[in-house]
């Protein structure tokens, strides 16, 4: 019975890995990945159908108040938008939003975040 009981332990532990590592989707057709970042940090980005367009949304959760960090939003390889983002309270996080154009077919976007005092840098990547 203890054998049974830890396998499905086990069986629920692996599940849960990977839905955490996989692409989600959301209402409306929005595509949700999030991943880890060089450093402690972890990322979420989500992409959603917005009026024809796109809207690309980046959150990084560093858990540490006032780092500022560059952030560049790629569509099919091209630049299209920059920022730069600190920090809040009382998470420690934030959180950017751009409007892409939405291309026929698919749309590939990777957004990059480098954190300007520790150099930690966070890679999200989805296509929708």
């Amino acid at each position: 019975m203890l054998d049974k009981l830890i396998r499905i332990a086990a069986a629920g532990a692996l599940a849960f890995t990977v839905m955490g590592t996989t692409t989600a989707f959301a209402k409306d057709g929005d595509v949700i990945r999030r991943g880890p970042c060089s450093g402690a940090s972890d990322w979420k980005l989500k992409l959603s159908p917005e009026d024809g367009r796109i809207e690309v949304q980046f959150e990084v959760d560093q858990n540490v108040v006032g780092d500022t960090w560059r952030v560049r939003f790629f569509r099919n390889g091209t630049l299209f938008a920059t920022a730069r983002a600190t920090t809040t309270a009382p998470s420690g996080s934030f959180e950017v939003r751009r409007l892409a154009n939405n291309g026929s077919g698919t749309d590939a976007f990777r957004v990059r975040a480098a954190n300007l005092s520790t150099g930690e840098v966070c890679v999200g990547r989805a296509s929708i």
